[in-house]
């Protein structure tokens, strides 16, 4: 449940407020006003052409900003340089193949890519330090009111106290209930039943009413609306769906009529177009350069045990159906039954060979073809052999929900420390947290991110045989 509250914090954070707009502010503005000001160290004019392009190229690629100022300071490193690799990468491709590189001297780009992600730290630095500040003093906040004594509620009003940069202080709570029957609210007074709540909000001028109440009792909650229409305060309905963990929860519509979704893939639209897209160029790229490689492997496969080169085992993909998973054979058995038994340390299952190339993780390798047919992605859940699904399905709560995104070849799991073999459940279940971590959290900067973590790992995971 309390990561389910967490999830409708980050929602609360999201909205449009003095600090949301600050996040979707803060990188294009800083990224426009370092390329400026190297612009005019190298004694260029500023209001050329092409620095006015340039700069609205830039602008427009990082609006609006994905850094929270809720997260800490890890996840702001990461995606300050995800973000601003992706950046570098996709204009510097299109300057290069258009000739618009030529235009700017490489010194004043060369300084601004290095200085940018140090501008950007200092910046998010100091917006940390000094919004939260600013905000608390009392004519900066706006005053609040929550319906509701119940876990929703508290956790609200907990989100609001804890991050004085969302602007609202929360005067009170308001509940039909007698106190002994309610939690503790700690020190946020129980200001009466909901009955007196529109008189409180036009006495006090409350600005904002959020009604954490049960869904199931309509009539008192219409009633209380229409008490509520003679204030001017806004109105913010919390429903008590958020009380299940969302994956992708979002407000959408159907033809007009307002939805919430609880559990969705993130690659819908034009998120679909990039995933699947990278996914395509980079296994494409991957397997053209290595393709040496991927003959020396075959070969020593070939050499050094006698069964097949390429190992394949059913796996379940993208929305729970059954896929070919393609590896370099480790082993000298090919598992693929209603029992499978997970490589373990010392395995006399696996080859000397084969114990290099799963130490050194080229036995993944042919998985990159599987990305080309589009049973899978770079980075995604790791698929699981259909033995292990179906036992786990039955162990884990919300297991089968990392399969509303295809498996990957390597995942944030893995790059968490729960790669290999998961003898015991709870290994499992942090691999699950974390696969699910994924699906609420993609984006393209995140990718990038665990594919270098990735690459940085190979040669030194202790979970790797």
């Amino acid at each position: 449940m309390l990561a389910a509250l967490d999830r409708q914090g980050s929602l609360l954070r999201g909205s449009f407020t003095l600090s949301g707009a600050i996040e979707a502010f803060i990188d294009p503005l800083t990224v426009v006003a370092v390329l400026y000001a190297c612009a005019a160290w190298h004694g260029e004019r500023l209001l050329s052409p092409p620095y006015m392009i340039l700069g609205a190229l830039a602008f427009a690629l990082t609006f609006p900003g994905n850094i929270g100022l809720h997260e800490d300071a890890r996840t702001m490193v990461r995606k300050v340089a995800t973000n601003w690799l992706l950046f570098v990468a996709a204009v510097g491709a299109f300057g290069y193949a258009s000739g618009y590189l030529h235009y700017f001297p490489q010194s004043m780009l060369v300084g601004w890519i290095a200085a940018t992600p140090l501008a950007l730290l200092s910046v998010h630095a100091v917006a940390r330090q000094a919004l939260p500040r600013w905000m608390a003093i009392g004519d900066n906040q706006r005053i609040a009111v929550v319906a509701g004594v119940n876990d929703i509620g508290l956790k609200l009003a907990r989100e609001f106290g804890q991050h004085a940069y969302l602007g609202t202080r929360v005067v009170g709570f308001f509940d039909d209930r007698p106190r002994a029957r309610l939690p503790d609210n700690g020190e946020i007074p129980l200001l009466g039943p909901l009955a007196g709540l529109a008189e409180f909000v036009k006495r006090r001028r409350v600005e904002a009413i959020y009604l954490a109440l049960p869904m199931a009792p309509q009539p008192r909650i219409l009633a209380l609306l229409d008490d509520l229409k003679d204030t001017t305060a806004s109105i913010y309905f919390v429903p008590d769906i958020f009380v299940t963990d969302l994956i992708q929860g979002r407000l959408d519509n159907v033809g007009g009529m307002p939805v919430v979704a609880v559990c969705e893939t993130p690659f819908t639209g034009f998120n679909n177009i990039v995933k699947r897209g990278s996914d395509f160029l980079l296994a494409l790229l991957i397997l053209l350069l290595l393709s040496p490689l991927l003959l020396a492997v075959a070969a020593g496969v070939k050499l050094s045990s006698p069964g097949p080169v390429v190992f394949k085992q059913r796996r379940y993909g993208l929305d729970g159906r059954e896929i070919l998973v393609y590896k370099f054979r480790s082993m000298t058995v090919c598992d693929d039954g209603a029992s499978v038994r997970q490589a373990t340390r010392n395995d006399s299952r696996i080859t000397p060979f084969g114990a290099f190339i799963r130490r050194t993780s080229l036995d993944e390798l042919p998985q990159f073809i599987n990305v080309l047919q589009g049973r899978m992605s770079i980075v995604g859940p790791r698929p699981h052999a259909v033995a292990h699904n179906e036992a786990y399905r039955k162990l884990i709560k919300g297991y089968m929900i990392r399969h509303k995104v295809k498996p990957g070849i390597t995942g944030w799991a893995q790059v968490n420390g729960y790669r290999g073999e998961t003898e015991t459940l709870d290994k499992m279940e942090k691999r699950i947290e974390y696969d699910l971590d994924y699906l609420r959290n993609w984006s393209l900067g995140l990718d990038l991110w665990i594919i270098v973590k990735t690459a940085l790992m190979v040669v030194r995971d202790p979970n790797a045989y």
